[in-house]
């Protein structure tokens, strides 16, 4: 953006414009057209993200037929060509003419796919309960293909109708023939995503992003029959999800990778009115809580009113179980919230009526009501189950009671390093190098491997706004160590005191953040690949806000190098040494993988690795809490077995690590 120094100037083609602008400047959006032009308000982004949002939506309108009794199977196939198909059993998208309005005459299936807001869940009577609360959701997914079919079954009738170029009919609904069966029923939708919408990232699914998303559906809904067929080249396969112990068997999954406890899982349903509940819950050894919300089969990701309502009742009754059972004595301090909840998995999941979702990504639920309904009914049931398992509960009280001194421990240690820091001066870690600006929206912290390869960096660096901290060998594993053992760990407390924004997601402060890009900077071996995954676990563990907030990065150094004449050139990875490849059929010269950053000088680090016009980074991200929780306690838990299982059935998926 040019800035004129002459203010009248500037002041004059204000002006200008301001006389310009009239009813002519304003732009009536018709139809789908909002959709193509702003895809991000639909469905988050344009990347990978916003690619299977397209998918959620229309399983979603699949499961709330499952929801309302009328589905108990949904199968997803990613065809070869490029599409994705979703089948169901249920009742099929009425194919009558639309009764009254605008589109009076239309087929009801074709206001559907082209209208927004146009749905059965706005208060009639086809569905009590559902996720699609906005009703944009397939038309969404029609405006953002360059093609969908769509094949309906009712009435012993086959249905038919095209639509083309971001959800332009391709002629009416039509009639194709009879069902294969009288009472044949349900609805086909293939779409194929528009790459002109879809460039950042390509059209091309991600077979675990899906088959993580379908399993969890498949635990919500008791019994619900869940197929995923992949028919694409080399990646063929086929798996079936059903549960008959619902979300009992959700949180044994959850806990696979680590040691429960107990072998019992808690549960417990109630009903009243237009709402309903199903909690199950189990503790393991571990040391962090995973409470993971659903409302209507939506992941409420951010939580909402139903798990507050049960956090509250969860800390009252133990407390209250405790002191009677002698687990806590009379002049103890009541266990807080956050000693009970240590090493615990739960599901949370409601259904109601009128869902208040925060957004069209429904990632919080805001009904008050819930709060109330969730909180009274685990008063009584939570209090029950803990009278009936009086040798699980006492187990509960006892890594509850433990909790609470560990955490006594870590508060001491962190008042330690503040006093520490508060002596010292400046308070800054003696290996950080840090930068001139103090704007954290500019600012980037490099984590590096090694001292050696701290140099390079900073030689390398921008000082302005880049600023370097060197970090020796490999930090403590934090998923095996509870807080008060980390603070003792010279590495993570120069990465705490760094940082600025404290540490433990209860106490951390994302807005104190000194740096909104930290970056994590390690070799391209084997080693380097486990000081990144070991950082990475402690940011989610102890500082997850920054995940959430998208601050967490991993430099993509170049894996290979060779010449072209006398100049080097470098290349990211396989894929682009193969494009290189091809681009140059005649290459004589050999590659050299780059296995370490103290290979390259600091004009080659920073051309390559650190300067913001020419560098490749890759952002870290929380896009399903259950999955990422479950990931990270697979990955670096105890379980070798497990470890070993996701390694190998993952290992054609991986492009990204994304958590």
């Amino acid at each position: 953006m040019a800035v004129n120094s002459s203010s009248d100037a500037t002041e004059g083609t204000v002006r200008k414009a301001a006389g310009t602008y009239g009813a002519k400047d304003i732009q009536v959006l018709e139809g789908l057209d909002p959709v193509r032009r702003r895809p991000g308000m639909y469905i988050g982004s344009t990347g990978l993200a916003g690619l299977h949002h397209l998918i959620w939506e229309v399983v979603d309108n699949s499961v709330d037929e499952a929801m309302a009794g009328f589905c108990d199977k949904i199968t997803v196939t990613l065809h070869d060509d490029g599409a994705c198909e979703v089948v169901d059993n249920g009742r099929g998208i009425p194919v009558d003419p639309y009764p009254s309005g605008p589109h009076k005459g239309k087929s009801a299936l074709e206001v559907v796919l082209t209208v927004l807001h146009a749905g059965g869940k706005f208060g009639g009577e086809g569905y009590k309960v559902s996720g699609g609360l906005h009703g944009v959701g397939v038309s969404v997914v029609n405006a953002l293909s360059q093609r969908v079919l769509v094949e309906v079954h009712r009435g012993g009738t086959h249905f038919r109708q095209e639509f083309v170029n971001g959800g332009k009919p391709k002629g009416k609904l039509q009639k194709v023939g009879t069902s294969p069966t009288k009472n044949a029923r349900g609805t086909s939708i293939r779409f194929w995503p528009d790459p002109e919408i879809f460039q950042a990232e390509g059209t091309e699914f991600v077979a675990r992003t899906v088959t993580e998303r379908l399993q969890t559906i498949a635990f919500l809904n008791k019994n619900l029959e869940v197929v995923f067929v992949d028919d694409r080249g080399d990646k063929k396969q086929k798996v079936t999800y059903q549960y008959k112990g619902g979300i009992i068997d959700f949180v044994k999954h959850l806990n696979q990778s680590r040691e429960a406890l107990f072998t019992k899982v808690g549960h417990y349903e109630a009903a009243e009115d237009d709402q309903t509940l199903d909690i199950a819950l189990q503790w393991n050894t571990g040391y962090y809580e995973g409470i993971y919300g659903y409302a209507n089969g939506i992941s409420t990701v951010e939580g909402g009113m139903h798990v507050e309502g049960f956090k509250t009742a969860l800390t009252s009754v133990v407390n209250k179980y405790a002191r009677a059972s002698g687990g806590l004595k009379e002049k103890e301090e009541n266990l807080l919230g956050e000693d009970i909840r240590e090493g615990l998995t739960a599901v949370v999941s409601v259904k109601l009526r009128e869902p208040q979702f925060e957004g069209q990504t429904k990632a919080k639920l805001g009904n008050v009501a819930m709060r109330s309904f969730v909180q009274k009914e685990t008063n009584v049931k939570l209090e029950e189950w803990l009278q009936e398992n009086p040798t699980e509960a006492n187990r509960v009280v006892k890594k509850a009671v433990a909790a609470a001194q560990a955490r006594i421990a870590a508060k001491n240690a962190r008042n330690a390093i503040r006093r520490k820091t508060a002596l010292s001066g400046a308070g800054m870690p003696d290996k950080l190098k840090d930068c001139g600006s103090g704007d954290p929206t500019e600012s980037e912290l490099f984590i590096v491997e090694g001292d050696s390869a701290g140099g390079t960096a900073v030689d390398a660096r921008d000082p302005r706004t880049q600023a370097i901290l060197p970090i020796r060998g490999k930090i403590l594993n934090v998923e095996r160590a509870r807080l008060d053992k980390m603070l003792k760990n010279n590495e993570i407390q120069a990465l705490i005191t760094a940082i600025g924004g404290g540490v433990g997601n209860d106490e951390f402060n994302v807005e104190k953040a000194r740096y909104h890009k930290v970056i994590i900077l390690a070799d391209a071996d084997v080693d380097g690949s486990h000081i990144r995954t070991l950082l990475l676990t402690f940011f989610y563990r102890q500082m997850r806000p920054m995940v959430e907030s998208g601050y967490i990065y991993i430099a993509q150094p170049p894996l290979f190098s060779t010449e072209i004449g006398k100049e080097k050139t470098y290349l990211k990875d396989e894929a682009a040494r193969q494009v290189f490849l091809a681009e140059h059929p005649n290459h004589k010269k050999e590659f050299q993988r780059l296995k370490g950053l103290g290979e390259m000088d600091w004009q080659e680090l920073k051309g390559t690795t650190m300067d913001s016009a020419t560098r490749t980074l890759l952002q870290v991200n929380v896009d399903e809490a259950a999955e990422a929780e479950t990931m990270m306690s697979t990955l670096m838990g105890d379980d070798v077995e497990v470890r070993k299982h996701f390694i190998t059935s993952n290992a054609r998926d991986v492009r990204n690590l994304d958590f």
